[in-house]
C-alpha cells in the first residue's frame, strides 16, 4: 500500500466518487450518493460482493424505528447512545457515538422505504448490553442475504461495481486525494477521482497488526473477509490521518469447530452455558459474545462446549447459520446428561455436577444472572471455539465521515467509514456492543455517501 503523486501521464479514467469495498458499507455509500444524483464507481478485491458482512448474522441495531413501534418497543437514540457508552466505558468519542446513535432509525427506515429491504426487529431474545431490543435483520436472519440485496439495489439502479479489482495505491496532490491505482487480472488501472470513499474495513486479516495491536486475539480463527488488510490505516498514517483505538475488535467465542459456522448467541442468552473439556462453566457469560473470544481461547485446547437445550434451540433456529450447523451434524442433541457427556466426550460427572448447578433463578457463583427456565431434556451442545470478526480501531472521522487529520483539520475529500474508521467499541474488545460493526458500516457509509455527493453538487455548481 503506497501513496504517490498524480501519474504524469494522466488516469486512465476518472470518475466523481470513487468507493473502495464492496460490503455493506461501501454499498450503501454508494446507494446514498446515487440517490443523491451523483455517479459512483465501486470497486471489491474480491471476486463477488461480500466482505465481513456476508460472514455476519445482518443484523443492524437502531433505534426509534417504525419497525419497533410496530412490535410494541419504545426506544430512543439518547438510550442507544448510553447503551454503546455503557458497554465501552465511556471511552468512545461522545459525538461519534451520537452521530451513530441519532442516524440509526433513519438509515434502516431509508433502506425499507427505498429498497424494499424486509427488516424486521429480532423480538424474541435480548442482546447483551442493549436494554431494547434493537436488532433489525431481513428474513435468514444472515449477513449474505443483507449483502446481496443491497448488491441487487445497486445494480437496479445502474450503479457500477466493478469486482476483482484491490486498490494498491492512492493518488494524493497536497491534502487532496486525487484517485487510486488498481490491481486486476489484466494488469493495473489508474482511476481519478473527486472524492475517495473507504469502505475496506479493517486488518483483522493482516497477521502482522493483528499481533502488533491485538496480540491476545492473535491465535483466534480468522472469521472475518481475507482481504481486510489495514489498508485504510496504511493510507491514513501515510496521509497524516488521526487513528484511534487500534486494539479494539470484535471477537466471539461461539463459532462451531471444526465446521467454521457462526452459532448465534441467543443459545447464551436464553439460558445455555459454555463448559470446557473438563466439563467446567469457566466465565459468566452474560459479558457478551466479543469478550467469549478470549475466554474460550484461554481454556485447554482453545475449545469449549456450548450446552443448550431443544426449547432455545427453537429460537436460534430463525438463524440460517443455526439451521446450517444442525444440517451438517455440529449441533448433538440427546435424551439425557449420560448421553450428553459421551457424544461430547466430556467427563460426565462434571458435566452433571455442572448442570445441576445453574440456578432457575437468581444469580450462580459467577455472578451471572439466570432468569428463565432451567435447561432439561433433549439437551443440545455445539463444539466452539474462539474466532476474530473485525476490528473496531481506525480512522478518526468527523460528523460528514470526512477522515480527520492529526495535525487538525480534515483530509477534505478522503472519507472513511465503517471498519476504516474508528468505531465505537472502546479500546478493546469487551466494549463491543452487539452489532456495532454493521452499525457503523450503513449510518457511517450513508452520512460518507450524502456528504460526498454534496461536494458534487457544489463542484458543479461553481463550474
Amino acid at each position: 500500500m503506497s501513496v504517490l503523486p498524480p501519474p504524469i501521464s494522466g488516469f486512465d479514467f476518472e470518475v466523481p466518487i470513487l468507493i473502495v469495498g464492496a460490503g455493506a458499507c461501501g454499498l450503501v455509500a454508494a446507494l446514498t450518493a446515487n440517490a443523491s444524483g451523483a455517479e459512483v464507481l465501486v470497486v471489491e478485491a474480491d471476486a463477488t460482493p461480500s466482505g465481513s458482512t456476508a460472514l455476519s448474522a445482518g443484523l443492524i441495531p437502531a433505534a426509534g424505528t417504525r419497525f419497533q413501534r410496530d412490535a410494541g418497543i419504545e426506544d430512543s437514540a439518547d438510550l442507544f447512545a448510553q447503551d454503546i457508552q455503557k458497554k465501552a466505558k465511556g471511552e468512545n468519542p461522545q459525538a461519534l457515538v451520537d452521530l451513530l446513535a441519532g442516524h440509526s432509525g433513519n438509515v434502516i427506515e431509508w433502506l425499507a422505504d427505498k429498497f424494499d429491504l424486509p427488516f424486521t426487529v429480532v423480538t424474541d431474545f435480548d442482546y447483551p448490553g442493549h436494554t431494547r431490543r434493537r436488532m433489525h435483520g431481513l428474513p435468514s436472519r444472515a449477513g449474505r442475504e443483507l449483502i446481496d440485496r443491497l448488491r441487487a439495489a445497486c445494480e437496479a439502479q445502474g450503479i457500477d461495481i466493478i469486482c476483482n479489482r484491490r486498490a494498491t495505491s492512492l493518488f494524493v496532490e497536497g491534502d487532496e486525494v486525487r484517485g487510486a491505482r488498481l490491481d486486476g487480472p489484466n494488469g493495473t488501472e489508474d482511476v481519478g477521482c473527486a472524492a475517495l470513499i473507504l469502505a475496506c474495513n479493517g486488518y483483522g486479516g493482516n497477521r502482522a497488526m493483528v499481533r502488533q495491536f491485538m496480540p491476545e486475539i492473535e491465535n483466534a480463527v480468522w472469521f472475518g473477509h481475507d482481504y481486510n488488510q489495514g489498508d485504510a490505516v496504511t493510507w491514513g498514517q501515510a496521509l497524516g490521518a488521526e487513528t484511534l483505538h487500534l486494539g479494539a475488535y470484535q471477537g466471539h467465542g461461539n463459532v462451531a469447530h471444526p465446521q467454521g459456522i457462526l452459532i448465534t448467541w441467543a443459545v447464551i442468552t436464553q439460558g445455555g452455558v459454555q463448559v470446557n473439556l473438563n466439563g467446567q462453566r469457566f466465565w459468566d457469560e452474560s459479558h457478551g459474545y466479543s469478550e467469549a473470544a478470549r475466554a474460550v481461547l484461554a481454556q485447554p485446547k482453545s475449545i469449549a462446549w456450548t450446552i443448550f437445550d431443544n426449547r432455545i434451540a427453537g429460537i436460534a433456529r430463525q438463524f440460517q447459520d443455526f439451521k446450517d450447523a444442525e444440517a451438517i451434524g455440529a449441533i448433538r442433541t440427546t435424551d439425557t446428561v449420560a448421553k450428553l457427556a459421551e457424544v461430547t466426550g466430556l467427563p460426565e460427572a462434571n458435566l452433571t455436577t455442572t448442570l445441576s448447578e445453574i440456578p432457575s433463578n437468581g444469580p450462580d457463583a459467577f455472578g451471572r444472572n439466570f432468569l428463565g427456565e432451567p435447561l432439561k431434556p433433549p439437551y443440545c451442545a455445539v463444539k466452539v471455539t474462539g474466532a476474530l470478526f473485525h476490528t473496531q480501531g481506525g480512522l478518526r472521522v468527523d460528523q460528514d465521515a470526512r477522515v480527520c487529520r492529526t495535525a487538525g483539520g480534515v483530509l477534505p475529500n478522503l472519507f472513511a467509514a465503517g471498519g476504516a474508521a474508528v468505531g465505537v467499541s472502546g479500546s478493546g474488545d469487551s466494549g463491543y456492543l452487539s452489532g456495532n460493526g454493521l452499525l457503523a458500516a450503513t449510518v457511517l457509509g450513508h452520512i460518507a455517501g450524502s456528504a460526498a455527493a454534496n461536494d458534487m453538487k457544489e463542484e458543479h455548481g461553481h463550474a
